[in-house]
């Protein structure tokens, strides 16, 4: 199990998969906004999303768990 945590403080702007999703390595799993620039949070290894903890415009803290991969 891996957590994908929030490198910064932001907003989610877009959620680009859901629970289920076989995901690569890079695959684009959410994009985050924060001082007018889009940041795609992207999976750091290949697997299947097991849970999205956020939802779009919540604000995200710095290391805050975003998505959890199995």
């Amino acid at each position: 199990m891996i957590e994908v945590k929030a490198e910064l403080v932001g907003s989610v702007w877009k959620i680009t998969s859901k629970p289920g999703d076989k995901v690569a390595e890079d695959d684009v799993l959410l994009i985050l906004e924060s001082m007018k620039m889009e940041i795609s949070v992207t999976a750091p290894r290949a697997g299947t999303v097991r849970e999205i903890r956020v939802k779009e415009t919540e604000v995200v803290k710095e290391g805050q768990v975003l998505v959890v991969l199995d």
